[in-house]
């Protein structure tokens, strides 16, 4: 049976048998049964990570230690408010770090970006904080939701997330939730572009 450790565009964080893309850490959020509680976080700095990297090994949910969560892909991590890792991903930290300064984002260090990237994330009773825009206006790889329809903005059109791609639609007109934290979509706005793990796969 699947851990509960795969994280949701939407947030949650639930069991299921698909294998993700890339891993996180929010610290340790599971108990000696490798159960999850009512905590979600234990730290600021949820960030982003390779699966693999120099051959280092961790089990999944060691006793007292960090969570391991799992997302589908980038596009997933950063609509849950994950970050690029500065260690294993620095490349494309340094990428992030880059695009949020042209953004005119406030911050000026790591810890004041992760606190700014917090409060557009999570309310304290662990809800994700969304917003609304212009569908035309959401840039490629953040997440929306459209009459109840939770999808990927992708080179002009809305491809549907449900544990998986589906098959990509027109975005819808008008108004949509966004899902992808405020700070995350003025990053993609400003050029960031997803890692190449990024994958439409269905």
């Amino acid at each position: 049976m699947p851990h509960q450790n795969r994280v949701l565009p939407t947030g949650e964080i639930v069991a299921a048998p698909w294998r993700g893309a890339f891993t996180g850490n929010r610290g340790c959020l599971h108990d000696a049964g490798g159960r999850l509680g009512a905590v979600r976080w234990r730290h600021q700095n949820w960030v982003c990570c390779l699966t693999a990297f120099r051959g280092r090994w961790r089990p999944i949910m060691p006793p007292g230690r960090w969570t391991a969560l799992f997302f589908w892909d980038e596009a997933a991590a950063l609509a849950a408010g994950h970050r690029p890792c500065g260690e294993c991903r620095h490349a494309d930290y340094r990428r992030f770090m880059a695009a949020w300064e042209a953004a005119g984002l406030p911050g000026r260090g790591l810890v004041e970006r992760d606190r700014v990237l917090h409060r557009a994330r999570v309310t304290r009773d662990r809800r994700q904080v969304t917003h609304r825009a212009e569908a035309g206006k959401v840039p490629d790889g953040a997440f929306i939701r459209a009459d109840g329809v939770v999808a990927l903005a992708w080179r002009g059109a809305a491809i549907p997330w449900d544990g998986g791609y589906g098959a990509p639609a027109p975005l819808p007109d008008g108004m949509v939730e966004v899902l992808t934290p405020v700070p995350v979509v003025a990053v993609l706005r400003a050029g960031y572009e997803l890692s190449p793990a990024f994958s439409t796969r269905g």
